[in-house]
Protein backbone atom coordinates (compact mmCIF):
# COMPACT_ATOMS: atom_id res chain seq x y z
CA UNK A 1 0.00 0.00 0.00
CA UNK A 2 1.23 3.33 -1.38
CA UNK A 3 2.34 5.90 1.67
CA UNK A 4 -0.02 8.84 1.94
CA UNK A 5 0.78 10.98 4.58
CA UNK A 6 1.75 14.21 3.66
CA UNK A 7 5.53 14.75 5.51
CA UNK A 8 6.31 18.38 6.88
CA UNK A 9 8.60 19.64 4.30
CA UNK A 10 9.32 23.61 4.29
CA UNK A 11 12.22 25.52 3.65
CA UNK A 12 13.61 29.04 2.58
CA UNK A 13 12.11 30.79 -0.40
CA UNK A 14 15.65 31.66 -1.23
CA UNK A 15 16.97 28.09 0.08
CA UNK A 16 14.19 26.83 -2.43
CA UNK A 17 14.64 28.50 -5.59
CA UNK A 18 18.87 27.79 -5.29
CA UNK A 19 17.84 23.91 -4.92
CA UNK A 20 15.73 23.88 -7.85
CA UNK A 21 18.24 25.54 -9.97
CA UNK A 22 21.06 23.17 -9.06
CA UNK A 23 18.93 20.25 -9.75
CA UNK A 24 17.32 21.40 -13.37
CA UNK A 25 19.41 24.50 -13.84
CA UNK A 26 17.99 24.58 -17.60
CA UNK A 27 14.57 23.50 -17.43
CA UNK A 28 12.42 26.78 -17.85
CA UNK A 29 11.27 28.02 -14.78
CA UNK A 30 9.50 31.25 -15.94
CA UNK A 31 7.76 32.63 -19.02
CA UNK A 32 6.20 35.82 -20.02
CA UNK A 33 5.01 36.42 -23.65
CA UNK A 34 7.72 37.84 -24.89
CA UNK A 35 10.45 35.85 -22.87
CA UNK A 36 11.22 33.21 -20.98
CA UNK A 37 13.89 31.84 -18.23
CA UNK A 38 15.20 28.82 -16.69
CA UNK A 39 15.38 28.05 -13.24
CA UNK A 40 19.69 29.11 -13.72
CA UNK A 41 18.65 32.36 -14.70
CA UNK A 42 16.41 33.01 -11.75
CA UNK A 43 18.50 31.88 -9.17
CA UNK A 44 21.40 34.30 -10.68
CA UNK A 45 19.39 37.08 -11.41
CA UNK A 46 18.56 36.95 -7.68
CA UNK A 47 21.49 36.48 -6.52
CA UNK A 48 22.96 39.35 -7.76
CA UNK A 49 19.78 41.53 -7.02
CA UNK A 50 20.85 40.31 -3.30
CA UNK A 51 24.47 41.23 -3.57
CA UNK A 52 22.79 44.90 -4.78
CA UNK A 53 20.99 44.99 -1.61
CA UNK A 54 23.33 44.15 0.51
CA UNK A 55 25.98 46.54 -0.90
CA UNK A 56 22.90 49.54 0.29
CA UNK A 57 22.81 48.41 3.32
CA UNK A 58 19.55 46.14 3.52
CA UNK A 59 19.18 44.52 6.65
CA UNK A 60 17.32 41.34 8.16
CA UNK A 61 13.40 42.55 8.23
CA UNK A 62 14.22 45.84 6.02
CA UNK A 63 11.69 45.95 3.56
CA UNK A 64 11.98 45.94 -0.06
CA UNK A 65 9.22 47.15 -2.44
CA UNK A 66 8.82 46.44 -6.15
CA UNK A 67 6.84 48.70 -8.40
CA UNK A 68 6.71 46.63 -11.50
CA UNK A 69 5.05 45.03 -14.30
CA UNK A 70 5.08 41.16 -13.98
CA UNK A 71 8.46 40.40 -15.60
CA UNK A 72 11.58 38.04 -13.93
CA UNK A 73 12.75 41.11 -11.86
CA UNK A 74 9.33 41.04 -9.82
CA UNK A 75 10.13 37.62 -9.06
CA UNK A 76 13.49 37.78 -8.80
CA UNK A 77 13.51 40.76 -6.32
CA UNK A 78 11.22 39.00 -3.88
CA UNK A 79 13.64 35.71 -3.85
CA UNK A 80 16.50 37.88 -3.51
CA UNK A 81 15.02 39.82 -0.28
CA UNK A 82 14.04 36.44 0.69
CA UNK A 83 17.54 35.17 0.68
CA UNK A 84 19.21 37.89 2.58
CA UNK A 85 16.36 38.08 5.44
CA UNK A 86 14.46 41.48 4.05
CA UNK A 87 10.73 41.78 3.47
CA UNK A 88 9.26 42.22 0.11
CA UNK A 89 6.67 44.37 -0.10
CA UNK A 90 4.63 44.39 -3.24
CA UNK A 91 3.34 47.75 -4.29
CA UNK A 92 -0.19 47.33 -6.63
CA UNK A 93 0.31 48.50 -9.94
CA UNK A 94 -3.17 50.10 -10.05
CA UNK A 95 -1.79 52.64 -7.09
CA UNK A 96 -1.85 56.32 -7.74
CA UNK A 97 0.01 58.61 -5.72
CA UNK A 98 -2.75 58.79 -2.48
CA UNK A 99 -2.35 54.98 -2.27
CA UNK A 100 1.61 54.55 -3.26
CA UNK A 101 2.54 57.22 -0.27
CA UNK A 102 0.35 55.47 2.24
CA UNK A 103 1.41 51.50 1.76
CA UNK A 104 5.36 52.98 1.13
CA UNK A 105 5.21 55.08 4.27
CA UNK A 106 3.06 52.76 6.55
CA UNK A 107 5.46 49.78 5.81
CA UNK A 108 8.13 51.62 5.99
CA UNK A 109 10.46 50.83 2.46
CA UNK A 110 13.97 51.01 3.11
CA UNK A 111 14.65 50.24 -1.12
CA UNK A 112 11.74 50.22 -3.83
CA UNK A 113 13.02 47.96 -7.00
CA UNK A 114 11.29 49.65 -10.02
CA UNK A 115 11.48 50.33 -13.77
CA UNK A 116 9.85 52.04 -16.91
CA UNK A 117 8.15 49.52 -18.87
CA UNK A 118 6.76 50.26 -22.42
CA UNK A 119 3.46 50.44 -21.38
CA UNK A 120 1.16 50.55 -18.70
CA UNK A 121 2.12 52.92 -15.38
CA UNK A 122 4.67 54.83 -15.65
CA UNK A 123 5.68 53.79 -12.36
CA UNK A 124 8.76 56.46 -11.96
CA UNK A 125 6.69 59.39 -13.42
CA UNK A 126 4.15 58.48 -10.14
CA UNK A 127 7.12 57.96 -7.62
CA UNK A 128 8.12 61.85 -8.62
CA UNK A 129 4.19 62.37 -8.51
CA UNK A 130 3.96 60.96 -4.64
CA UNK A 131 7.14 62.07 -3.38
CA UNK A 132 8.35 65.42 -5.35
CA UNK A 133 11.73 65.86 -3.06
CA UNK A 134 12.86 62.44 -4.95
CA UNK A 135 14.47 64.64 -7.87
CA UNK A 136 16.62 66.44 -5.93
CA UNK A 137 17.80 63.84 -3.40
CA UNK A 138 21.06 62.89 -3.13
CA UNK A 139 21.98 59.04 -4.23
CA UNK A 140 23.87 58.49 -1.05
CA UNK A 141 22.46 60.81 1.48
CA UNK A 142 18.98 60.13 0.36
CA UNK A 143 16.11 61.83 2.83
CA UNK A 144 12.73 62.52 1.97
CA UNK A 145 10.56 64.27 4.94
CA UNK A 146 7.40 62.82 3.51
CA UNK A 147 8.80 59.18 3.58
CA UNK A 148 11.91 58.87 6.65
CA UNK A 149 12.78 55.22 5.82
CA UNK A 150 12.83 55.16 2.42
CA UNK A 151 16.49 55.78 1.61
CA UNK A 152 17.25 53.79 -1.69
CA UNK A 153 15.34 53.94 -4.93
CA UNK A 154 16.46 51.27 -7.75
CA UNK A 155 15.58 51.91 -11.63
CA UNK A 156 15.97 48.81 -13.83
CA UNK A 157 17.36 50.63 -16.78
CA UNK A 158 20.49 51.98 -18.38
CA UNK A 159 19.68 55.90 -17.47
CA UNK A 160 17.98 55.75 -13.30
CA UNK A 161 16.20 59.19 -12.72
CA UNK A 162 17.29 61.86 -10.69
CA UNK A 163 17.20 60.73 -6.97
CA UNK A 164 17.15 56.85 -8.32
CA UNK A 165 19.79 54.35 -9.12
CA UNK A 166 20.57 53.13 -12.50
CA UNK A 167 20.43 49.18 -12.93
CA UNK A 168 24.78 49.97 -13.93
CA UNK A 169 24.91 51.86 -10.57
CA UNK A 170 23.01 48.95 -8.83
CA UNK A 171 24.98 46.60 -9.96
CA UNK A 172 28.46 48.57 -9.93
CA UNK A 173 27.82 49.09 -6.40
CA UNK A 174 27.21 45.75 -5.79
CA UNK A 175 30.97 44.41 -6.87
CA UNK A 176 31.97 44.99 -2.89
CA UNK A 177 29.41 42.13 -1.58
CA UNK A 178 31.05 38.48 -2.00
CA UNK A 179 29.23 35.41 -2.84
CA UNK A 180 29.83 34.14 0.82
CA UNK A 181 28.12 37.40 2.22
CA UNK A 182 25.15 36.16 0.55
CA UNK A 183 25.44 32.87 2.29
CA UNK A 184 26.44 34.10 5.56
CA UNK A 185 22.88 36.11 5.52
CA UNK A 186 20.76 33.11 4.17
CA UNK A 187 21.82 30.71 6.40
CA UNK A 188 20.25 32.65 9.23
CA UNK A 189 16.77 32.93 7.37
CA UNK A 190 14.30 31.13 9.54
CA UNK A 191 11.16 29.66 7.92
CA UNK A 192 9.09 31.40 10.30
CA UNK A 193 10.47 34.80 9.61
CA UNK A 194 8.38 37.02 7.69
CA UNK A 195 9.05 36.96 3.60
CA UNK A 196 6.02 39.54 2.50
CA UNK A 197 4.17 42.08 3.92
CA UNK A 198 1.26 41.25 1.30
CA UNK A 199 -0.98 44.55 1.16
CA UNK A 200 -4.44 43.20 1.15
CA UNK A 201 -6.33 44.36 -1.70
CA UNK A 202 -8.82 46.64 -0.19
CA UNK A 203 -12.20 46.00 -1.37
CA UNK A 204 -13.89 46.90 1.93
CA UNK A 205 -11.46 49.60 3.59
CA UNK A 206 -8.12 50.56 3.16
CA UNK A 207 -5.07 48.10 2.88
CA UNK A 208 -3.83 46.56 5.53
CA UNK A 209 0.05 45.00 5.33
CA UNK A 210 -0.61 41.13 6.13
CA UNK A 211 2.77 39.48 7.22
CA UNK A 212 3.95 36.00 5.63
CA UNK A 213 5.99 33.89 6.87
CA UNK A 214 8.06 31.59 4.26
CA UNK A 215 6.75 28.50 6.46
CA UNK A 216 3.25 30.10 4.88
CA UNK A 217 4.23 30.35 1.15
CA UNK A 218 5.72 26.53 1.37
CA UNK A 219 2.92 25.15 3.55
CA UNK A 220 0.48 26.49 0.96
CA UNK A 221 2.96 25.34 -2.18
CA UNK A 222 2.93 21.77 -0.83
CA UNK A 223 -0.62 21.38 0.63
CA UNK A 224 -1.72 22.75 -3.09
CA UNK A 225 0.51 20.61 -5.39
CA UNK A 226 2.32 17.86 -3.41
CA UNK A 227 2.23 14.76 -5.89
CA UNK A 228 0.66 12.46 -3.49
CA UNK A 229 -1.58 14.70 -0.99
CA UNK A 230 -1.76 18.14 -3.14
CA UNK A 231 -5.21 19.44 -4.06
CA UNK A 232 -3.86 20.01 -7.54
CA UNK A 233 -0.85 17.43 -7.86
CA UNK A 234 2.02 18.81 -10.24
CA UNK A 235 4.90 17.35 -11.57
CA UNK A 236 7.94 19.08 -13.38
CA UNK A 237 6.14 18.42 -16.60
CA UNK A 238 3.09 20.79 -15.54
CA UNK A 239 3.11 24.66 -17.09
CA UNK A 240 0.95 26.73 -14.91
CA UNK A 241 -0.92 29.60 -16.32
CA UNK A 242 -1.88 32.67 -14.67
CA UNK A 243 -3.20 36.20 -15.18
CA UNK A 244 -2.92 36.87 -11.30
CA UNK A 245 -0.43 40.04 -10.99
CA UNK A 246 2.37 39.52 -8.65
CA UNK A 247 1.41 41.99 -6.21
CA UNK A 248 -1.43 39.98 -5.43
CA UNK A 249 -1.31 37.18 -3.04
CA UNK A 250 -2.49 34.23 -5.80
CA UNK A 251 -0.03 35.76 -8.46
CA UNK A 252 2.86 35.01 -5.48
CA UNK A 253 2.24 32.13 -4.19
CA UNK A 254 1.25 30.71 -7.37
CA UNK A 255 4.80 31.49 -8.52
CA UNK A 256 6.19 29.93 -5.41
CA UNK A 257 3.78 26.91 -5.75
CA UNK A 258 5.30 26.11 -9.18
CA UNK A 259 8.49 26.60 -8.30
CA UNK A 260 8.33 24.12 -5.35
CA UNK A 261 6.91 21.69 -8.03
CA UNK A 262 10.18 22.58 -10.32
CA UNK A 263 7.46 23.27 -12.75
CA UNK A 264 6.50 26.49 -15.44
CA UNK A 265 5.64 29.24 -13.97
CA UNK A 266 3.65 31.01 -17.33
CA UNK A 267 2.28 34.66 -16.72
CA UNK A 268 0.44 36.74 -19.33
CA UNK A 269 1.97 39.97 -17.57
CA UNK A 270 0.09 42.84 -18.81
CA UNK A 271 -3.51 41.31 -19.16
CA UNK A 272 -4.66 41.05 -22.59
CA UNK A 273 -7.30 38.19 -22.99
CA UNK A 274 -6.14 37.95 -26.64
CA UNK A 275 -2.88 36.98 -25.55
CA UNK A 276 -3.69 34.96 -22.44
CA UNK A 277 -5.49 32.70 -25.34
CA UNK A 278 -2.95 32.28 -27.48
CA UNK A 279 -0.04 31.36 -24.36
CA UNK A 280 -2.47 29.08 -23.26
CA UNK A 281 -2.71 27.10 -26.81
CA UNK A 282 1.03 27.80 -27.60
CA UNK A 283 2.69 27.02 -24.39
CA UNK A 284 0.43 23.72 -23.76
CA UNK A 285 -0.74 24.95 -20.08
CA UNK A 286 -1.89 22.16 -18.45
CA UNK A 287 -3.24 23.94 -15.49
CA UNK A 288 -4.95 27.21 -15.75
CA UNK A 289 -5.16 29.50 -12.39
CA UNK A 290 -7.68 32.34 -13.51
CA UNK A 291 -8.68 33.05 -9.82
CA UNK A 292 -11.99 35.07 -10.81
CA UNK A 293 -14.62 35.41 -13.51
CA UNK A 294 -13.33 38.57 -14.52
CA UNK A 295 -9.73 37.14 -16.14
CA UNK A 296 -11.14 34.02 -17.35
CA UNK A 297 -15.16 34.96 -18.83
CA UNK A 298 -13.03 36.94 -21.76
CA UNK A 299 -10.57 33.83 -22.45
CA UNK A 300 -13.38 31.52 -22.87
CA UNK A 301 -15.80 34.27 -24.47
CA UNK A 302 -13.30 35.17 -27.12
CA UNK A 303 -15.22 34.63 -30.21
CA UNK A 304 -11.80 33.65 -32.07
CA UNK A 305 -11.48 30.44 -29.21
CA UNK A 306 -11.54 26.71 -30.28
CA UNK A 307 -11.83 23.81 -28.47
CA UNK A 308 -8.07 22.94 -29.10
CA UNK A 309 -6.77 26.30 -27.80
CA UNK A 310 -7.92 25.19 -24.32
CA UNK A 311 -7.20 21.12 -25.08
CA UNK A 312 -4.02 20.88 -23.24
CA UNK A 313 -5.71 21.82 -19.52
CA UNK A 314 -5.90 19.37 -17.14
CA UNK A 315 -7.57 21.61 -14.52
CA UNK A 316 -8.62 24.75 -13.85
CA UNK A 317 -9.10 26.85 -10.40
CA UNK A 318 -11.62 29.62 -10.09
CA UNK A 319 -14.01 30.65 -7.81
CA UNK A 320 -17.15 32.08 -8.18
CA UNK A 321 -21.22 31.68 -7.53
CA UNK A 322 -22.34 27.64 -9.08
CA UNK A 323 -23.93 29.46 -11.82
CA UNK A 324 -20.84 30.92 -13.38
CA UNK A 325 -18.86 27.56 -12.48
CA UNK A 326 -21.14 25.54 -14.63
CA UNK A 327 -20.55 27.88 -17.68
CA UNK A 328 -16.91 27.64 -17.03
CA UNK A 329 -16.75 24.15 -16.49
CA UNK A 330 -18.94 23.88 -20.08
CA UNK A 331 -16.15 25.97 -21.89
CA UNK A 332 -13.56 23.12 -20.82
CA UNK A 333 -15.02 19.48 -19.46
CA UNK A 334 -12.64 18.33 -20.04
CA UNK A 335 -10.47 20.12 -17.45
CA UNK A 336 -12.06 19.68 -13.76
CA UNK A 337 -13.07 23.15 -12.24
CA UNK A 338 -11.67 23.44 -8.69
CA UNK A 339 -13.47 26.33 -6.33
CA UNK A 340 -11.79 27.48 -3.12
CA UNK A 341 -12.24 30.21 -0.59
CA UNK A 342 -8.98 32.28 -0.43
CA UNK A 343 -7.94 34.94 1.50
CA UNK A 344 -4.81 36.80 1.32
CA UNK A 345 -4.57 36.30 5.22
CA UNK A 346 -4.43 32.26 4.56
CA UNK A 347 -1.37 32.60 2.60
CA UNK A 348 -4.41 31.78 -0.77
CA UNK A 349 -6.29 29.02 -0.28
CA UNK A 350 -7.52 28.39 3.05
CA UNK A 351 -9.70 25.09 1.12
CA UNK A 352 -9.40 24.09 -2.11
CA UNK A 353 -11.45 21.17 -3.96
CA UNK A 354 -10.01 17.88 -4.71
CA UNK A 355 -9.41 16.57 -8.70
CA UNK A 356 -12.00 13.72 -7.83
CA UNK A 357 -14.51 15.45 -5.75
CA UNK A 358 -17.99 15.15 -7.53
CA UNK A 359 -18.86 17.56 -10.17
CA UNK A 360 -22.11 19.26 -7.67
CA UNK A 361 -19.38 19.27 -4.65
CA UNK A 362 -16.73 21.39 -6.88
CA UNK A 363 -19.32 23.38 -8.05
CA UNK A 364 -20.90 24.68 -4.91
CA UNK A 365 -19.04 24.22 -2.54
CA UNK A 366 -15.12 25.87 -1.85
CA UNK A 367 -13.85 22.21 -0.77
CA UNK A 368 -12.17 20.94 2.66
CA UNK A 369 -9.61 22.58 4.58
CA UNK A 370 -6.30 22.90 3.39
CA UNK A 371 -4.04 19.98 5.83
CA UNK A 372 -3.39 21.91 9.05
CA UNK A 373 -6.19 24.29 8.99
CA UNK A 374 -8.80 24.53 11.65
CA UNK A 375 -12.32 26.40 10.91
CA UNK A 376 -14.93 27.53 13.26
CA UNK A 377 -18.46 28.92 12.04
CA UNK A 378 -19.47 32.14 14.04
CA UNK A 379 -22.60 34.17 14.43
CA UNK A 380 -21.02 37.56 13.53
CA UNK A 381 -23.04 39.98 15.95
CA UNK A 382 -22.25 37.97 19.22
CA UNK A 383 -19.35 35.40 18.11
CA UNK A 384 -21.20 32.54 19.40
CA UNK A 385 -20.33 29.55 18.12
CA UNK A 386 -22.51 27.55 15.57
CA UNK A 387 -22.52 23.74 14.73
CA UNK A 388 -21.39 22.82 11.10
CA UNK A 389 -24.47 23.24 8.86
CA UNK A 390 -24.61 26.66 9.66
CA UNK A 391 -23.75 30.40 7.69
CA UNK A 392 -21.87 32.31 9.91
CA UNK A 393 -18.60 34.46 9.95
CA UNK A 394 -15.22 31.89 9.56
CA UNK A 395 -12.43 31.83 11.73
CA UNK A 396 -9.53 29.61 11.33
CA UNK A 397 -6.04 28.69 12.17
CA UNK A 398 -3.07 27.19 11.26
CA UNK A 399 0.63 26.59 9.73
CA UNK A 400 -0.92 28.80 6.60
CA UNK A 401 -2.08 31.62 8.29
CA UNK A 402 -0.82 35.19 8.31
CA UNK A 403 1.10 36.45 11.88
CA UNK A 404 -0.54 39.69 11.97
CA UNK A 405 -0.83 42.85 10.56
CA UNK A 406 2.63 45.08 10.02
CA UNK A 407 2.41 48.19 12.52
CA UNK A 408 -1.05 47.74 13.57
CA UNK A 409 -1.12 46.39 16.80
CA UNK A 410 -4.79 47.02 17.79
CA UNK A 411 -6.60 45.77 14.53
CA UNK A 412 -4.15 42.84 14.83
CA UNK A 413 -5.76 41.96 18.51
CA UNK A 414 -9.03 42.44 17.19
CA UNK A 415 -8.78 40.31 14.54
CA UNK A 416 -7.78 37.46 16.65
CA UNK A 417 -9.46 35.40 19.55
CA UNK A 418 -7.44 34.26 22.76
CA UNK A 419 -6.69 30.45 20.97
CA UNK A 420 -5.02 31.59 17.80
CA UNK A 421 -8.13 31.81 15.78
CA UNK A 422 -8.35 34.84 13.33
CA UNK A 423 -11.43 36.25 12.82
CA UNK A 424 -11.68 36.33 8.95
CA UNK A 425 -14.67 38.99 8.19
CA UNK A 426 -16.08 36.86 5.49
CA UNK A 427 -19.39 34.74 5.58
CA UNK A 428 -19.22 31.33 4.88
CA UNK A 429 -21.36 27.75 5.15
CA UNK A 430 -19.32 25.08 7.16
CA UNK A 431 -20.74 22.25 5.89
CA UNK A 432 -21.45 18.93 7.89
CA UNK A 433 -18.70 17.35 5.99
CA UNK A 434 -16.14 19.93 7.08
CA UNK A 435 -16.48 21.59 3.42
CA UNK A 436 -16.31 25.40 3.52
CA UNK A 437 -18.05 27.50 1.32
CA UNK A 438 -17.70 31.71 0.63
CA UNK A 439 -21.35 33.62 0.62
CA UNK A 440 -19.73 37.27 1.12
CA UNK A 441 -18.46 39.62 3.03
CA UNK A 442 -19.58 40.19 6.84
CA UNK A 443 -19.97 44.16 5.23
CA UNK A 444 -21.09 42.22 1.97
CA UNK A 445 -23.98 41.14 4.25
CA UNK A 446 -27.56 43.37 3.40
CA UNK A 447 -29.83 43.81 6.24
CA UNK A 448 -32.74 44.99 4.22
CA UNK A 449 -35.79 45.82 6.71
CA UNK A 450 -34.01 43.19 8.90
CA UNK A 451 -33.47 40.58 6.52
CA UNK A 452 -29.96 39.53 5.88
CA UNK A 453 -29.69 39.40 2.15
CA UNK A 454 -26.42 38.17 0.82
CA UNK A 455 -25.18 39.88 -2.09
CA UNK A 456 -23.33 36.83 -3.86
CA UNK A 457 -26.93 35.06 -3.73
CA UNK A 458 -28.62 38.00 -5.73
CA UNK A 459 -25.52 38.19 -8.10
CA UNK A 460 -25.94 34.66 -8.29
CA UNK A 461 -29.30 34.81 -9.78
CA UNK A 462 -28.60 37.73 -12.40
CA UNK A 463 -26.08 36.33 -14.07
CA UNK A 464 -28.33 33.84 -15.37
CA UNK A 465 -30.46 36.10 -17.65
CA UNK A 466 -28.79 36.00 -20.86
CA UNK A 467 -27.43 39.83 -21.26
CA UNK A 468 -25.63 39.50 -17.99
CA UNK A 469 -21.57 39.13 -18.39
CA UNK A 470 -20.61 40.68 -14.68
CA UNK A 471 -22.88 41.39 -11.76
CA UNK A 472 -22.20 43.17 -8.28
CA UNK A 473 -24.41 43.77 -5.71
CA UNK A 474 -23.93 46.42 -3.04
CA UNK A 475 -26.43 48.14 -0.60
CA UNK A 476 -28.04 51.61 -1.45
CA UNK A 477 -29.54 53.56 1.60
CA UNK A 478 -32.77 53.99 2.06
CA UNK A 479 -34.98 55.86 4.92
CA UNK A 480 -37.51 52.68 4.96
CA UNK A 481 -35.70 49.57 4.96
CA UNK A 482 -32.57 51.02 6.06
CA UNK A 483 -30.29 50.02 3.08
CA UNK A 484 -31.88 48.07 0.18
CA UNK A 485 -29.83 45.95 -2.97
CA UNK A 486 -28.23 48.29 -5.75
CA UNK A 487 -26.90 45.96 -8.95
CA UNK A 488 -23.79 46.78 -11.19
CA UNK A 489 -23.91 45.52 -14.58
CA UNK A 490 -21.64 44.74 -16.85
CA UNK A 491 -23.51 43.77 -20.30
CA UNK A 492 -22.54 40.75 -22.53
CA UNK A 493 -20.89 42.12 -26.18
CA UNK A 494 -23.80 43.10 -28.17
CA UNK A 495 -26.87 42.93 -25.79
CA UNK A 496 -28.96 44.84 -24.53
CA UNK A 497 -31.68 45.42 -21.47
CA UNK A 498 -32.99 47.79 -19.71
CA UNK A 499 -33.15 48.67 -15.43
CA UNK A 500 -36.58 47.52 -15.13
CA UNK A 501 -36.21 44.48 -17.26
CA UNK A 502 -33.78 43.09 -14.83
CA UNK A 503 -35.85 44.16 -12.05
CA UNK A 504 -38.75 42.31 -13.04
CA UNK A 505 -36.40 39.61 -14.48
CA UNK A 506 -35.53 39.34 -10.53
CA UNK A 507 -39.55 40.14 -9.46
CA UNK A 508 -41.26 36.57 -8.61
CA UNK A 509 -38.44 34.78 -8.62
CA UNK A 510 -36.22 35.88 -5.72
CA UNK A 511 -37.58 37.36 -2.50
CA UNK A 512 -38.47 40.87 -2.95
CA UNK A 513 -36.37 41.93 0.04
CA UNK A 514 -33.28 40.50 -2.21
CA UNK A 515 -34.44 42.14 -5.82
CA UNK A 516 -32.56 45.19 -7.08
CA UNK A 517 -34.06 48.12 -6.26
CA UNK A 518 -31.58 50.31 -8.60
CA UNK A 519 -29.38 48.91 -11.78
CA UNK A 520 -26.56 50.63 -13.17
CA UNK A 521 -24.78 49.78 -15.84
CA UNK A 522 -20.90 50.02 -16.20
CA UNK A 523 -18.20 49.17 -19.12
CA UNK A 524 -15.06 49.27 -16.67
CA UNK A 525 -14.97 48.28 -12.73
CA UNK A 526 -12.83 49.92 -10.12
CA UNK A 527 -10.31 47.24 -9.50
CA UNK A 528 -8.01 46.51 -6.75
CA UNK A 529 -6.23 44.13 -8.49
CA UNK A 530 -8.25 41.07 -9.19
CA UNK A 531 -10.99 42.39 -7.04
CA UNK A 532 -14.06 44.44 -7.67
CA UNK A 533 -14.16 47.35 -5.28
CA UNK A 534 -17.88 47.75 -4.18
CA UNK A 535 -17.20 50.62 -1.32
CA UNK A 536 -16.74 52.71 -4.00
CA UNK A 537 -19.40 51.11 -6.38
CA UNK A 538 -21.58 51.70 -2.42
CA UNK A 539 -20.49 55.68 -2.64
CA UNK A 540 -21.26 55.61 -6.24
CA UNK A 541 -24.36 55.05 -5.82
CA UNK A 542 -24.86 56.52 -2.60
CA UNK A 543 -23.86 60.17 -3.73
CA UNK A 544 -25.91 59.71 -6.66
CA UNK A 545 -28.81 59.08 -4.66
CA UNK A 546 -28.27 61.95 -2.78
CA UNK A 547 -27.75 64.41 -5.48
CA UNK A 548 -31.05 63.59 -6.98
CA UNK A 549 -32.66 64.18 -3.64
CA UNK A 550 -33.71 60.69 -3.17
CA UNK A 551 -34.13 58.59 0.30
CA UNK A 552 -36.28 56.04 -0.14
CA UNK A 553 -36.48 53.33 -2.98
CA UNK A 554 -39.77 52.03 -4.94
CA UNK A 555 -41.74 49.43 -3.69
CA UNK A 556 -41.33 46.13 -5.14
CA UNK A 557 -44.13 43.46 -5.46
CA UNK A 558 -43.43 39.99 -6.10
CA UNK A 559 -45.81 39.95 -9.37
Amino acid sequence: MADTRNWINVTTIGDLVDQRALEHPASDAVVFPDARYSYGDLATRAHDIAKGLLALGVGPGDRVGYFLHECIDTLATLVAAAKIGAITAPLNARFKSVELDQVVVHCGMKVIVTARPEGGTDFVGLLNETFPEIAGAELDAFSLKAAPELKHIVVLDETGAPGMRSEPEFFANAASITDDDVTHRQQAVSVRHTAVIMYTSGTTAAPKGAMLSHESFLRFADSTCNQITGRMPMTADDKIWTALPLFHIGGVSFAIAALYAGATFVHVGFYNPNVALAQLRDEGCTIALPGFETIWLPIINNPDRTDADLASLRLLMCTGVPERLEQIQAATPHAPVLNCFGQTEACAFLSLNEVDDAHEVRMTTGGMPMPGMEVEIHEPDTDELLEPGNEGELWYRGPMQFDGYFRDPDTTAAAFDDRGYFKSGDIALLGTDGSVTFKGRVKDMLKVGGENVAAAEVEGYLITHPAVNIAQVVSAPDAKYVEVPAAFIELKPGENVTEQELIDYCRGKIATFRVPRYVRFVDEWPMSGTKVKKFELRATIADELAAAGITEAPSITSA
